[in-house]
């Protein structure tokens, strides 16, 4: 049996996150991966945006799952801030802005595929 994966203190995030092991994911955006997929790309992760980062527009093979924990991030459908749980059904397209920085907490149930940048 494999060992389960425990986050404790997602709520108090912001005064814990420079005590994570933060890894370069797209320019102003940082990822800490939690599980992968069989191809070796990240199943679920924090994700952490600097302020005006941005996630070029991409296609979710399946759903994913999006949990804001701080700050607020944008893509064409609304504004979701802290404590907004956005789920994408597979066949959606989307593009992500954070214009004041945020962490989420992202669940993908296939890869992602980017169509721009």
């Amino acid at each position: 049996m494999a060992n389960s994966i425990t986050l404790t203190g997602l709520n108090n995030l912001i005064e814990t996150q420079h005590q994570l092991d933060w890894q370069f994911f797209k320019e102003g955006i940082e990822i800490l991966p939690l599980t992968y997929h069989t191809d070796g790309k990240p199943a679920s992760a924090l994700l952490r945006y600097q302020a005006g980062a941005n996630v070029p527009r991409h296609k979710h093979p399946g759903y994913e799952h999006i949990f804001v924990l701080e700050g607020s991030q944008r893509d064409e459908n609304g504004l979701y801030q802290k404590g907004s749980l956005l789920i994408s059904p597979p066949g959606s397209y989307h593009s992500v802005t954070s214009e004041q920085g945020c962490i989420v907490l992202a669940i993908w149930e296939k890869t992602v595929e980017f169509v721009d940048g």
